[in-house]
């Protein structure tokens, strides 16, 4: 069984996602991670990232594994390595070019045969995984969103105002919604879920009861 969350920056897709998959047990797909993973790797092999069409040979090249909340390449814990401000801004290109989200795609409905999975992303299930048994769009208000992010920041000892991490998120969410490929909206059959005024805690209960409710539905014990 597969269940996506997609859902704009901000609105708690990746904690949820990971929660819920410990919960039930599942993988968990951090696709985001891997598309990182992939900028990582074209850099450290000093391939151009305009390269569109070697960087998509790259990303079926390496392999890429989740284990234990770590992200491994080639056996290598990059986890710590793909969260840099470099790998950053060196990742928007890579996840922006056609042949690479095309490989990319390819290589997520590998790892997700025959397994029970929660993945999360922009696409994944209104690109990768359209016929998921359970497709969810997590999202909050922009002041939530924005609200949840501040606090992280300061958590990390970053001396941001709110006003900022606002107009950040506002043209990342402007930037995510017009891209080429990959670009975020709500997949068709997708159940809406806003997380205003819910605790991390209750966000993961709420995906749980729906998983529940579709495994019966499928006759899954």
């Amino acid at each position: 069984m597969i269940i996506t969350l997609d859902g704009p920056a901000g609105a708690g897709k990746s904690s949820a996602a990971r929660a819920l998959a410990a919960r039930l047990g599942w993988c968990y797909m951090d696709t985001g991670a891997m598309y990182r993973a992939v900028a990582l790797t074209a850099l450290e092999r000093r391939v151009s990232l305009d390269d569109a069409a070697r960087i998509a040979t790259l990303a079926e090249e390496i392999q890429i594994e989740f284990c234990d909340g770590r992200v491994n390449v080639d056996g290598r814990d990059v986890s710590v390595e793909i969260r840099t401000e470099r790998i950053t801004a060196a990742t928007r290109p890579v996840a922006d070019a056609p042949p690479v989200r095309e490989a990319m795609k390819r290589i997520q409905r590998r790892m997700a045969e025959g397994i029970d999975v929660v993945t999360e992303g922009r696409d994944q299930g209104s690109v990768v995984f359209p016929h998921a048994e359970l497709k969810v769009f997590l999202t909050a208000s922009p002041e939530e969103r924005a609200r949840r992010r501040h606090h992280e920041e300061i958590g990390r000892g970053l001396a941001t105002s709110l006003e900022s991490v606002l107009e950040s998120q506002s043209r990342r969410d402007d930037g995510d919604c017009s891209r080429p490929v990959g670009a975020l909206r709500q997949a068709d059959g997708a159940v809406l879920m806003e997380t205003d005024g819910l605790s991390a805690d209750e966000v993961v209960q709420r995906l749980a009861d729906m998983a529940e409710a579709c495994r019966r539905i499928r006759g899954n014990p």
